[in-house]
């Protein structure tokens, strides 16, 4: 089994996708300054554990998503 490198997200800048709403619901959050690695977490629970993905799975996920019309 491969592990993830450790990613320091102590001081990470997040950031919400455009599409979602400003009542702070459902969505997720993004961190930028990891070149090969996409920090994600639940903006209803910022304090809680965060996902860690490879950028190249990242981005396939999102490419099907928008294939998807998502």
């Amino acid at each position: 089994m491969r592990t993830m490198p450790e990613c320091d997200l102590d001081g990470a800048v997040w950031f919400k996708s455009s599409y979602s709403g400003g009542d702070g619901g459902d969505c997720l959050e993004v961190a930028d300054g990891h070149p090969t690695l996409v920090p994600v977490r639940d903006s209803k629970t910022p304090h809680a554990p965060k996902l860690v993905f490879r950028a190249e799975a990242w981005s396939a996920f999102v490419e099907n998503l928008r294939s998807l019309g998502a």
